[in-house]
């Protein structure tokens, strides 16, 4: 308990919300961190060791697609992305698919401009010259273009980060080792 206390003193002056993320590590690693985390993710009351396993976790080192298809792997991405101040990129790729999700085409010209002003992009300005003209006349396709050079970032800069941030490994030993220990 004085470790926490300790622990809790050191990151209460902090302003990162890195030291934040690796406070709650600290504090929930060991036997109920699985249980935690899931709890975290979902918004049940009740925990299920079931929900993420070892494998599932594993998995998402083989591609970023894989990452952001698993509820937990998109869960645990975000939070890494926004511990480094560096969320805008998943957050506008998440809204474009949903925006592309949407069928009224009343929906799409009232979202269409949320959409584009929604994230302070880095895009080329061709790229940003074509958004503007695809919202004059809003498809459900307008962001594709933008979405597609989106996600080659995150393959290429954060999805390799988080392979190997100490968000990611402490997960995996975590996992390793309660797939061990039963």
């Amino acid at each position: 308990m004085l470790s926490h206390t300790l622990t809790r003193e050191l990151f209460k002056n902090s302003k990162s919300v890195k030291d934040e993320l690796m406070y709650f590590l600290f504090l929930h690693s060991g036997k109920n961190f699985m249980c935690r985390l899931q709890c975290m993710f979902s918004q049940t009351p009740q925990c299920s060791e079931s929900g993420l396993s070892l494998e599932d976790t594993q998995q998402w080192s083989q591609s970023l697609e894989r990452l952001l298809e698993s509820k937990y792997g998109l869960a645990t991405f975000r939070n890494f992305l926004k511990s480094e101040y560096s969320d805008e990129n998943i957050e506008f790729w998440l809204t474009c698919e949903d925006y592309k999700k949407i069928k009224s085409s009343f929906k799409l010209s009232s979202r269409v401009k949320q959409v584009g002003r929604s994230q302070m992009l880095n895009l080329p300005s061709l790229t940003l010259e074509q958004i503007k003209r695809n919202v004059k006349t809003p498809t459900m396709h307008c962001f594709d273009e933008a979405q597609k050079i989106v996600y080659g970032l995150m393959e290429r800069d954060s999805y390799p980060r988080f392979l190997r941030s100490d968000i990611y490994r402490t997960l995996l030993e975590s996992l390793a080792t309660d797939a061990t220990t039963g």
